[in-house]
């Protein structure tokens, strides 16, 4: 069986996850390592005993010596995505791209197109699209079990890592907006956002801003609150830290017949179906048929999928649909509208999806 030769651009904290699962895959073969650390480099030849004729190489422009490279995934800081993915389509390489496909709306569009003149894939590593339990809550949510559908709410915190590249919104946000509107099957069309700043940035460092203050927030954004309207007017509320130390990755979805959550901090099913809804008697409002049911999901390791979808997609010549670089184009407009609202102190921004 010939294997698809790949790239793995950055192995740092993700880029060693996508490292291995491309080890992993029985149709590929990893052709090259690139990072600009070499004790990274040297680290994973150890860790996972990278044969010699694996390129390992500090240089991006190296993976051009290597025959019948296929593909490339790139895992890099956000700010250098942009000409890296460029770089790559132009040599004719397929793109898996971590999340976000870049920091500008224009930039992912060009790019969009630019796989599209060429005829590959760009794909974006959307993990969360691809967790057994999001894609069985995609189907719970359409089917109607929660009957009118209200509004959602959804809590991302953690001690840590605290990025230098992007702020909290950026880093974290992206997630549970991309589990909203893969649910609800539909694009945020307004956004607002307010934050504090501690740890980088401000006038004055270690001084807090919040976003009504004067001057607006300056710096990276360590609280971010955020509300998405929908187009039916149901509003998705989030709220995204990375210096607290109550860890939370928990997402839900309110309807008229009950709620489904999904939390990844449960050890026993990270989803579960709550049912319950109001009976009006005279002028009271009493619950009936409430139950709780924890759903049972598939096993198998999302970031698993995602590299499996990709090598898919190049063997087959398919455009990916879940996570494609569309769907990374429209989630890099709403961050952008959020980043506005949130230098406008909250001011709610129309969102412009042109994808």
């Amino acid at each position: 069986m010939t294997k698809i030769k790949i790239a793995v651009i950055g192995v740092g904290r993700w880029g060693v996850h996508l490292l291995r699962n491309f080890l992993e895959h029985p149709q590929v073969s990893v052709a090259a390592v690139i990072d600009p650390h070499p004790e990274r480099l040297a680290g994973v030849k150890r860790l996972f005993h990278l044969d010699e004729d694996v390129l390992l190489a500090t240089e991006w422009q190296a993976i051009k010596e290597v025959p019948g490279l296929t593909g490339v995934a790139v895992a890099t800081p956000a700010t250098t995505h942009y000409g890296l993915i460029k770089d790559a389509l132009q040599w004719g390489y397929h793109v898996l791209a971590e999340k976000p496909l870049t920091l500008d709306p224009l930039e992912c569009q060009e790019l969009c197109q630019l796989a599209a003149q060429q005829q590959l894939i760009l794909m974006v590593d959307h993990t969360y699209l691809f967790h057994p339990a999001v894609e069985q809550g995609q189907s719970v949510v359409q089917e109607g079990k929660l009957g009118d559908l209200r509004y959602g709410y959804a809590t991302r915190t953690h001690l840590g890592p605290v990025r230098q590249d992007v702020d909290a919104l950026w880093d974290l946000a992206i997630h549970d907006i991309a589990i909203f509107n893969h649910w609800l099957g539909q694009m945020p069309v307004k956004a607002q956002a307010t934050g504090r700043v501690w740890l980088q940035g401000g006038v004055e460092q270690g001084k807090n801003y919040n976003s009504s203050s004067s001057p607006p927030l300056q710096g990276l954004a360590d609280l971010v609150w955020v509300t998405l309207t929908y187009p039916d007017g149901f509003q998705a509320y989030i709220h995204l830290c990375w210096l607290n130390t109550d860890k939370q990755r928990r997402l839900a979805v309110v309807g008229s017949r009950g709620s489904l959550i999904f939390d990844e901090m449960l050890s026993l099913s990270p989803l579960t179906l709550i049912s319950g809804e109001f009976e009006r008697q005279g002028n009271q409002f009493l619950p009936v048929n409430q139950k709780q049911e924890v759903l049972e999901i598939a096993k198998g390791e999302p970031l698993q999928r995602v590299c499996d979808r990709f090598i898919t997609c190049i063997l087959q010549n398919t455009p990916p649909v879940v996570s494609s670089g569309w769907v990374g184009t429209e989630l890099v407009q709403i961050l952008t509208a959020l980043t506005l609202s949130l230098n406008q102190g909250g001011q709610p921004v129309d969102i412009s999806v042109d994808a």
